[in-house]
Formats: C-alpha cells, sequence, structure tokens
C-alpha cells in the first residue's frame, strides 16, 4: 500500500493525514508545537469518517461506530486550506462511489491555540436517498506512538446530575473497568469492545459532561474534547489492534441505537454534524483542559456588556427560593446593593398570583398581588436605583399545560409524537423550528426589555422531552436536533436585538452546560446545590468543562454562620463568577463586612479571572474528598482555593511541581481578617503546605507570586 502524507500546521497544532491509494483517510498524529521531532508517524488503522448508512451497516459485526461499512470503503478525493480571519481552515473530501455519498472533514484551528474544532459535511452526490444513521464528528486512533504501551492510556469523563455536577473518574483502558487485552494479533481480528459514554434528549449534561480526556499516564501525552452541541451526543473509545492502533476515538452528536436519530439524504441534499473541539498537550490532563480553556475562549461570541463580569445577585438560592414580593424583596435589594452588587436577578415567581405557578408558566406577565405598591415596575425601579441593573428569571421553552398560552398557540409549535403534543411534568415543550413559538418568545423577551428595562435573563430549562419530536421528521431524533438548531439560530437572532442583555445559561443547574450554549450565552448556573460543603466540589470541578468568567458559582452566606462558614461559601463563589444570594439583609455588620470584603476581592482579580488556566493541585475533587484545591494561573501570579472538609485540622500538603526551585511569596487573598493556615513553601520539592485554622467547612484564598 502507497500513501502519501498531509501536513497541516496552523499554530501551535501540528496535524498529519495519512492518505492511501486503497483505504480510507486516517488522522495519523494530532500534536502540539512543542510535543517532539516532526517525525513520521506509525501507520494507522482508524478512518477519518466513520458513517452508518441504512442497507449497508458495519463492516464488522459489533454495535459500535468504527469498522462501518461506507467509512471503509470512503476514498480521498482532494483537498483545500483557506484563511478566515485569525482562524485557518483545512477540508479534507472523500467518496464512497457505491454509495455516492461524500465526506467533507472540516478543520479549523488559529496560531496560538493547541486544539482544532472540527465537524464533517456530507453530501449526496448519488442518484437515489440515503438514510444516515450516525455520522462523526471526529475519528482517530493516532494518540499513543510506536513502542508506547496501551496499558498507560486511561480516560478520564465526568458523571453529572442535577445537583452534582462535575464528579470524575479516571479509567486505566487496560483496567477492570476498561477494554481487555484479546490478544488481537493472534486472532488477526480487531476487537469489538468500547467504552461508550452517551447523553440523551436536550439536557446535554445531565448524565455525563459533554467533555472528556485521554492521557498517556507515562508520558504525559493527552487529547481532551468537548462535544459542542445542546442536545444529544455519544462519545466511545474502541478497542482496535495493539501497540499504536490499540484504541479509536469516536465523537458523534446523535444517532440512530441510542437516540431515534436518523435523516433521510436526497440526491444534491447536505448534512453537516455537530462541532466538537478537541485539544492536545504534552503536559498530561490538565495541560489538555488548559487547551481546551483556551479554545472555550477562542470560539466564544464577544459580549461587551458583560465584558466586566459584573456580580450578579440572584434572590433564589437558599433566600426567596421562589418566592418572591415587594416586602421581602426592597431590604435585599438595598442589602445586596450595600454589599456591591451589580446586577440584581428576581428569580421564579414574580409572574405568579396562585402560589401554583409550575403547570401554568408561560405568558410571563407579571403577577398583579404580589407587587401591590407599585407592581413590578417600581421593584425593578428600586433595583435601579440601588446602582443595579435588574434581571427576571425566564424559563422560554416550556408552555404550562394551564396556560393560556397553551389554547393559543398551535399544536405544530409545540414538540409532539404521533400527533400529541409531549408533556412533562406538567409542561409542554416550544418546537423552536415553528414561527409561532419563536414569535411568542421574541415578543415575550422584546417586551420584557423594552417595557420594564430588563438588563439581565436567567435562562432555564427545568424538563426535557426524551427523544424529541415525528412532527415533520423521519425519526424523534432528527426532529429533536432541528429543534436544537433553530434553539440556537433564535438565541442568536436574540443577541443581536439585544447586545447590552446578559443572558445566563441555567438548565436545573448545569443540565445544559455545552458550548453550542456557552459559545453564545454569557455564564453558566454551575449547580442547584443548597449545601455550601456540596459545592466546593462543584466549583473546583467547574473549570474542567466551563471557562472560569463563564461558571457562576453560588455563594450563599447566611446570618448567624460562623466566620469560617461564610469564608468557605464566598471561596466557592470566588474561583469563578461570583453568583451572590443569601439573606444578606437578615445579617449583622460583621457578617455583612465579611461579604463585602469577597466582593472587593473579586472585582479586584476578575480581569485576571478572564484569562485564567485552571489547575487542580491535589487532582479533579472527589465527591467526599476532605481536600479540595483549585489554581487558577495568570501569568506569574497563581491564585490557589484550598478547602478543608474533614474534622480537626491537620496538614495538607500540595505538589506544585512546574514551580520546583521558585522562589514563592504566598499572600493570604480571603479573608485576611481570619487565622492565618501558616502556608509553607519548600522549593527543593515543590510542595506547598498548609494546616487549616478550624475544623471543616473551612476555605482560604491565597496569592502566590514567584519572585522576579
Amino acid at each position: 500500500m502507497t500513501s502519501k502524507l498531509i501536513r497541516w500546521s496552523p499554530g501551535s497544532l501540528r496535524l498529519v493525514l495519512e492518505v492511501p491509494e486503497d483505504a480510507p483517510v486516517r488522522l495519523a498524529a494530532l500534536r502540539g508545537a512543542a510535543d517532539g521531532p516532526d517525525v513520521d508517524p506509525p501507520v494507522r488503522r482508524q478512518p477519518l469518517v466513520e458513517l452508518l448508512v441504512l442497507g449497508e451497516g458495519r463492516a464488522l459485526s459489533n454495535t459500535r461506530f468504527s469498522d462501518t461499512a461506507v467509512g471503509s470503503r470512503l476514498r480521498y478525493a482532494g483537498s483545500e486550506e483557506r484563511a478566515d480571519g485569525p482562524w485557518r481552515e483545512l477540508r479534507v473530501r472523500q467518496r464512497d462511489t457505491v454509495t455516492g455519498l461524500e465526506a467533507v472533514s472540516v478543520f479549523r484551528s488559529r496560531a496560538g491555540m493547541s486544539a482544532v474544532r472540527t465537524w464533517t459535511e456530507v453530501g449526496n452526490h448519488g442518484t437515489e436517498p440515503r438514510i444516515l444513521q450516525m455520522v462523526s464528528s471526529f475519528a482517530s486512533g493516532a494518540l499513543l506512538e510506536a513502542g508506547e504501551d496501551p496499558a498507560d492510556l486511561a480516560l478520564m469523563r465526568a458523571r453529572a446530575d442535577w445537583c452534582a455536577e462535575g464528579r470524575w473518574a479516571t479509567i486505566p483502558l487496560h483496567g477492570r473497568d476498561g477494554l481487555a487485552d484479546i490478544n488481537s494479533e493472534l486472532h488477526d481480528h480487531d476487537g469489538r469492545g468500547a467504552l461508550i459514554t452517551v447523553s440523551r434528549s436536550t439536557w446535554s449534561s445531565g448524565e455525563y459532561l459533554p467533555t472528556g480526556v485521554l492521557v498517556n499516564q507515562r508520558t504525559g501525552r493527552a487529547w481532551a474534547w468537548q462535544i459542542e452541541h445542546n442536545g444529544a451526543w455519544r462519545w466511545e473509545v474502541d478497542s482496535r489492534r495493539s501497540d499504536a492502533n490499540a484504541f479509536a476515538l469516536i465523537l458523534s452528536g446523535p444517532n440512530d441505537g441510542d437516540h431515534q436519530w436518523s435523516t433521510r439524504l436526497s440526491p444534491g441534499a447536505r448534512f453537516t454534524t455537530v462541532p466538537v473541539s478537541v485539544s492536545v498537550s504534552d503536559q498530561g490532563y490538565q495541560g489538555a483542559l488548559a487547551a481546551l480553556t483556551a479554545q472555550r475562549r477562542a470560539i466564544r461570541r464577544p459580549h461587551p456588556a458583560d465584558a466586566a463580569l459584573p456580580v450578579i445577585f440572584n434572590d433564589y438560592m437558599n433566600t426567596l427560593m421562589g418566592d418572591p414580593t415587594s416586602a421581602r424583596l426592597r431590604p435585599l435589594i438595598d442589602a445586596a446593593a450595600s454589599a456591591g452588587a451589580e446586577y440584581f436577578c428576581i428569580d421564579a415567581g414574580w409572574y405568579d398570583d396562585s402560589g401554583q405557578w409550575w403547570d401554568s408558566v408561560g405568558a410571563w406577565q407579571p403577577s398583579t398581588t404580589r407587587f401591590p405598591d407599585g407592581g413590578l415596575r417600581a421593584v425593578l425601579a428600586h433595583i435601579r436605583r440601588g446602582g443595579m441593573r435588574p434581571g427576571l428569571w425566564l424559563e422560554p421553552e416550556v408552555i404550562g399545560v394551564r396556560s393560556p398560552i397553551a389554547a393559543k398557540l398551535p399544536d405544530e409549535a409545540f414538540l409532539s409524537r404521533s400527533g400529541q403534543r409531549v408533556v412533562e411534568h406538567g409542561r409542554y415543550l416550544l418546537d423552536l423550528r415553528h414561527p409561532a413559538a419563536r414569535a411568542h418568545l421574541d415578543a415575550t423577551v422584546d417586551r420584557l426589555v423594552g417595557d420594564y428595562g430588563v438588563a439581565y435573563f436567567k435562562l432555564d430549562y427545568n424538563v426535557t422531552p426524551g427523544a424529541g419530536t415525528d412532527h415533520a421528521a423521519l425519526q424523534p431524533g432528527e426532529g429533536l436536533l432541528a429543534h436544537n438548531r433553530a434553539h440556537l439560530r433564535w438565541l442568536d437572532a436574540l443577541l443581536d436585538r439585544h447586545p447590552d442583555v446578559i443572558f445566563e445559561n441555567c438548565a436545573a443547574g448545569a443540565m445544559r452546560a455545552d458550548y453550542a450554549m456557552l459559545s453564545r450565552l454569557q455564564l453558566q448556573s454551575t449547580s442547584d446545590q443548597q449545601d455550601l460543603r456540596l459545592y466546593a466540589a462543584i466549583a473546583a470541578a467547574a473549570p474542567a468543562a466551563i471557562a472560569p468568567e463563564q461558571a457562576g458559582n453560588w455563594a450563599y452566606p447566611q446570618p448567624g454562620m460562623p466566620d469560617e462558614t461564610i469564608a468557605f461559601t464566598m471561596i466557592n463563589g470566588l474561583v469563578g463568577r461570583l453568583y451572590l444570594s443569601g439573606r444578606l439583609d437578615h445579617m449583622n455588620p460583621h457578617e455583612r463586612d465579611l461579604v463585602q470584603h469577597a466582593v472587593a476581592v473579586y472585582k479586584r482579580i476578575r480581569d485576571e479571572l478572564a484569562a485564567a488556566e485552571p489547575f487542580w493541585p491535589s487532582g479533579l475533587p472527589g465527591w467526599s474528598d476532605e481536600v479540595i484545591s483549585l489554581g487558577l494561573r495568570t501569568g506569574g501570579t497563581r491564585r490557589l482555593a484550598i478547602w478543608w472538609r474533614g474534622g480537626e485540622p491537620a496538614d495538607i500538603h500540595l505538589d506544585l511541581p512546574q514551580l520546583r526551585d521558585c522562589q514563592l511569596s504566598i499572600h493570604p487573598e480571603y479573608p485576611t481578617t481570619m487565622a492565618d493556615w501558616r502556608p509553607r513553601w519548600d522549593a527543593r520539592t515543590g510542595r506547598l503546605t498548609v494546616t487549616p485554622a478550624a475544623p471543616g467547612p473551612s476555605a482560604r484564598l491565597l496569592r502566590l507570586e514567584t519572585a522576579t
């Protein structure tokens, strides 16, 4: 077999494609610019694109997404490179002569980025319709190099649940829960095993995060990825052969087997997969996640109104809990303004007269009973008089079954199955493919902005429709994907019309925390967790999946809390986008001072937060770990949050190998008025030791600066 190589180096990334004459194109290498010499990679087995087509199936009997029949028949048909502003793009075309399908692999990267954004475009150049059942967005078996041991490779993925987001686990690929080494060379046959990770319906992070990592634990070479879709997705790590071809990684959006998705591709038609981003590093999983953080910033829509990362106070968490009134809000507004908040968001309940609003929402008109002294307008005016901008909670994509709007909109404006509207937890779900659904939402937001001066929306999403809608679709999953994409177009138009408004992404906490949404919206609520001790693990893990300046971590100090507990919850907020709540209006002056101090610290460091790289000295947090740590690195400054959730204080040792032999100055950032944790730095070993001043919960935020 003869092959040629396509080498593409758009900046801090090196991509090598192998182009055989009688086999599909393969991704032969994906490396960082500093990751060793530019040597020819070993021959790979995994095709660049996998295509599951009805009537064609797989080339090897299994249920995974490698070894598809059409994928194995694709042959190189040309490639092009082009510049698009700061971005560089490579397009690689392949064709299958049997079906007439053409697959175009698109790679986009930019200078300074050790990451690539990629997707697949499929066109039907044949004479017959073809039904696609799965198309990969990314497929490669190129992480291992020749001579490396497959036993060194591990998969890192994170379970997610309501109030239990970001629980990372490491799975050695040759370990007990990994992929068995079956001696494929002896059998002269690829393995059939797969480690499959799936998210269903519209909660894209409701079961697992759409982020994962493959890491060589001996060499430190790592790939991290994120699937950038606000709906269903799947990735898998497949057992292939041995040595450098031992494993393959396949990333995709919805598919037939998991999500009831397929699409009919008529002659001349095209289908585009959901995009994914893949980062590379030779500094282990932490280096790959840092590179993915930079990628998240690169693909985000700019938001001048949010550039200053203002402090938001929200009245919900452990505070009014969806039961706002004028009498409750006014003193809370005054206290939030005194603490330094810049936006005040009235959460759920502002539209409710009955106290039973869950299944009646949809009209989004202010309550006539909750705000008797001038209505909602008077409360919003009180927020503005306090020097803050007003915000409202909104759950735009649902209509309660008792809402009058449910009868006013046509059936076609709702997700449906077999002609019946989908109902979940007393709500219908709008189908944003339909113009009446979009018009209703446009009118709602435009009215609240134009008539009420709302400058901030918390966009919530608390129910999910299952497989989707079969209205005007081959299968429910096809209808859902089209709705997902219509939802993104609606958001784009909304942001175009209201560039001065901040839109928060929330879905029952963080059940839809993906970079289809977060490339558009300004920040993400990271959880609904009301236990501050548990929130520390969520806050510390959040930057693995969300850029720190978008990670809206709740801090909800309460009157009567011990000082150490107030510091603990405030540090939860300080390591991301400070999202403040709590009964500040009932606090004594000393308690308020602790809160004001934290807000002042946030305002001092928030510019650096927007450029910080996350790192984890004690590793990604375990849900029940006594010690949790998160670092944020900007230039020569490192801010280090350390949480103690144990009993009596004990020495905490944190290894910082990149600072070995460096002289450090260590300063308390927050709090500065409480007992010191006695930080001790051993430059020879690169170890920082601290000792909590009290039993947990207790926390400190330190600033570490290297000597110049």
